[in-house]
């Protein structure tokens, strides 16, 4: 028997240390350090067979290697398939986070429901929740279907002995936190826990081209708990966000290596379950009230979709020496650099101002493209003119105050057209090359001070204007 080794691993990162310390130099986060015991597995406990056994494979030249295009299994479920890049790949290991009670296991419960209904065998094997509630969240979402088999189980070997049993197209896991190998003498959620449970399905997967979702924890931070070492094991990491509060939910592509990782899916929750959202524009600008000052609309591209949203800011007079700045959905460090154009390019006075800055329906925006809409806004609000109704505003804010040009102008400015929008503002650079959709102008801009002519009146300086 090998000699077991004594280790302290941090249990928010995966820092290893020979001995504890109060403070984790990786993360910083206190009392997180474990004391763990690791025998160091053979060859036969890891799933290695010896050379003897097996033929090497020899290096091939790259121009002689095949490309066949890989199959994949349909979810039924347009806005899955669309993050996934299409579809499950078989052999494919997808891993899963989002915060607790998000609608994580609604949604694999939902998806499993769907493909067993087609034919698909699948295994849901829940180490949380027992059999009898496992059902009747499956009565609650009307999954009724006899190729959807469930099992409550927490020991790696009983699970991968079931699934050679029953050799299923599909496996949940739910979750990797609950988890646990004989020979980890660590408890289950461990970092070492974790690591080695997940190197087992991964072999699983590829060994017997079976496609499996695994569930994770995540973090105070919102990063999925365990070694930052359990993303890159995996092919493929979804995000399920969205505010507990609100009925809409958002499921993101962080990594994916057979397709996009720009690509999301909008999900409504309801009593039923997840519904697709299939034209989330409407949705986000179904409560949007007109004549309000602070509000302008952007299409923003997420992966190849275009999504209308609603930017609102309020500019008030600070109370304090030091002026507040808080963003919702935006980067807080973009707020600032905008504020600084508008002061330094156009002279509003927005130093002893408190800026408050959001997107309306919970979705995050990061692409530059929206730094004009945001801009808008501020102006709008601190001169508290309301913006057309009918404006949609694309552009990227350069720090001379310039209008950059945006890619895909052309996609934006269709959906706009079809939401019933008249005009669109968008940077100079951006015009000509591709053909306007009838009933909608276009106008080009190439300084902030030209927008806000177009969108406000040209009222770009001196004090706030309040009409009453």
């Amino acid at each position: 028997m090998a000699k077991r080794k004594t280790k302290y691993v941090c249990q928010e990162c995966g820092y290893e240390s020979m001995k504890w310390m109060g403070k984790c130099p990786g993360c910083q986060s206190w009392n997180s350090m474990v004391e763990e015991f690791e025998a160091k597995p053979s060859k036969k406990e890891r799933g290695f067979v010896t050379s003897s056994t097996t033929t090497p494979s020899k290096p091939q030249p790259i121009t002689k290697i095949e490309n066949t295009k890989e199959q994949r299994y349909d979810t039924y479920i347009k806005e899955l398939n669309r993050v996934l890049g299409g579809g499950i790949v078989p052999g494919s290991l997808v891993l899963v986070g989002g915060d607790p009670g998000i609608g994580k296991s609604t949604l694999l419960l939902q998806v499993s429901g769907e493909i067993a209904k087609h034919g698909q065998r699948v295994l849901y094997i829940s180490g949380e929740e027992s059999i009898k509630q496992t059902k009747l969240r499956a009565d609650r979402l009307h999954i009724t279907s006899d190729e959807l088999y469930v099992l409550a189980e927490t020991d790696v070997e009983l699970i991968e002995r079931s699934i050679e049993e029953m050799s299923p197209t599909i496996v949940i896991i739910d979750s990797i936190q609950t988890v646990y190998l004989d020979n980890v003498t660590s408890a289950p959620g461990s970092v070492a826990q974790v690591r080695e449970s997940t190197a087992a399905f991964m072999r699983i997967a590829k060994t017997k081209g079976i496609a499996i979702f695994i569930v994770g924890h995540v973090t105070k931070q919102g990063a999925i708990a365990g070694p930052r070492l359990l993303e890159h094991m995996v092919d493929s990491v979804l995000y399920f966000e969205g505010e507990r509060h609100h009925t809409f939910r958002i499921l993101r592509a962080v990594k994916n290596r057979f397709g996009s990782t720009n690509e999301i899916g909008i999900f409504e929750m309801k009593e039923v379950g997840l519904e697709e959202v299939v034209n989330p524009s409407e949705i986000f600008l179904e409560e949007r009230s007109e004549g309000a000052a602070g509000s302008a609309v952007v299409a923003s591209m997420e992966g190849t979709r275009t999504v209308l949203v609603e930017i609102q800011s309020l500019i008030s007079p600070t109370s304090f020496g030091n002026p507040r700045r808080m963003a919702t959905g935006i980067d807080h460090n973009r707020i600032s650099l905008i504020m600084a154009v508008l002061e330094k390019r156009v002279g509003m006075l927005l130093q002893n101002q408190d800026a408050y800055i959001k997107v309306a329906g919970g979705v995050k925006l990061d692409e530059p493209s929206i730094d004009l809409a945001i801009t808008i806004a501020i102006a709008s609000s601190f001169r508290n003119t309301p913006t057309s109704p009918t404006d949609v505003i694309i552009g990227e804010v350069g720090l001379t105050g310039e209008i950059r040009r945006v890619s895909r102008v052309e996609q934006r400015v269709i959906e706009a057209s079809k939401l019933g929008f008249k005009r669109v503002i968008i940077p100079e650079k951006n015009i000509g090359g591709w053909t306007v959709p009838k009933g909608i102008e276009v106008l080009g801009v190439n300084t902030i001070n030209e927008a806000l002519e177009v969108t406000l009146g040209g009222i770009t300086s001196g004090s706030p204007r309040f009409e009453l």
